[in-house]
């Protein structure tokens, strides 16, 4: 039983994967060039991309210790609305915001169901690089805030 269910397992997550990399593609096709804040935003107001409803502020003080954004559900709405919080550090770094708002991109439309590998696969895709190149530059900008 335990074989059947690691099975299902597998090909759910292989179902999901296939989704969020669908879903990057077609946000890169919609949003070719996010090199602006603005075009940042687009990106996250079309509901063709983005599941949910989400605001993107900019508030350190709401971020848990070392995290350069988080993803805060806004479960009394009822309507899987989320507000992206992005350290202040990056306000007005286009590019770079489309890099860091991308990685949470799967958080807010799939959940706990989306993974680590889930949201850097994601960001690659819609970004035009590969996942090594796009784990890098995640991982430079976070640590520009140590």
């Amino acid at each position: 039983m335990k074989r059947v269910y690691r099975g299902l397992k597998r090909y759910g997550h292989e179902a999901l994967r296939g989704h969020v990399l669908q879903t990057a593609q077609n946000g890169r096709s919609r949003h070719p060039d996010l090199s602006t804040p603005e075009a940042v935003m687009a990106l996250v107001k079309d509901d063709a991309v983005v599941r949910y409803p989400t605001a993107l502020e900019f508030d350190a003080d709401r971020l848990s210790p070392g995290f350069f954004a988080e993803v805060e559900a806004q479960r009394a709405s009822g309507t899987g609305a989320a507000t992206l919080i992005v350290h202040p550090h990056f306000e007005g770094r286009g590019l770079d915001l489309a890099y860091l708002v991308a990685y949470h991109i799967p958080a807010i439309n799939y959940g706990k169901m989306a993974s680590h590998e889930d949201a850097e696969a994601f960001g690659a895709k819609l970004l035009g690089v590969d996942v090594q190149t796009y784990y890098a530059r995640v991982c430079a900008l976070a640590d520009e805030l140590a």
